[in-house]
């Protein structure tokens, strides 16, 4: 499992998640924040750090945001 930054990011770009991350593994992208899946050790400290609830185990992504799964995976391509 990894986690994925969902639309809610898009245009706030909080940077709270990326100061908690213990392992810098949240990227900044031009819309967005990405979070680099063979990177992240699934300790899910960014999660309740994201203002505006973004951040999503890649298993629990609301359907609307699954689409964020694909553009996780390519921004590191």
């Amino acid at each position: 499992m990894t986690y994925i930054i969902a639309e809610p990011c898009i245009g706030v770009k909080d940077a709270a998640c990326v100061e908690v991350c213990p392992v810098d593994c949240i990227y900044e992208g031009e819309d967005q924040y990405y979070i680099h899946p063979e990177e992240c050790i699934d300790c899910g400290a960014c999660e309740p750090e994201c203002p505006v609830q973004a951040i999503f185990p890649d298993t629990d992504v609301p359907a609307e945001w699954t689409s964020f799964i694909e553009k996780n995976v390519t921004f590191f391509d």
